[in-house]
């Protein structure tokens, strides 16, 4: 697996909330990771996808934030460039939201967006 560093602007972040969440996540999950991509979806053209994986692809944009790896599908990478992962409180439930720079439209009801 090869580790790419980017500009912290221009990349993908996680907030420390975000970094905390994914780490108890994969603590039950040893030598796997996160990987993000993005699917046409919804109303507005995509959505974001979140799985716990294996292993990196082999052309996938690979971070490190501590101890959590963030694989970037390389398919999505610049439509993600310079989104933040946060973890929010919504009521009772925690939820995982994107600060994506890139979206110049979201349907509704958040589930789907779409870039210039």
């Amino acid at each position: 697996m090869t580790v790419t560093t980017f500009d912290p602007v221009s990349s993908v972040s996680l907030t420390a909330s975000a970094q905390k969440y994914f780490a108890s996540k994969l603590a039950k999950e040893p030598s796997k990771l996160i990987r993000l991509s993005t699917k046409e979806s919804g109303c507005t053209g995509f959505s974001y996808v979140l799985d716990i994986v294996d292993a990196a692809l082999e052309k996938d944009t690979v971070l490190e934030f501590g101890n959590v790896v963030l694989a970037v599908d390389s398919q999505s990478v610049s439509m993600l460039q310079g989104t933040e992962i946060d973890l929010v409180r919504e009521g009772v439930n925690e939820v995982v939201k994107f600060k994506n720079p890139n979206v110049v439209a979201e349907c509704g009801c958040g589930e789907s967006f779409s870039v210039s």
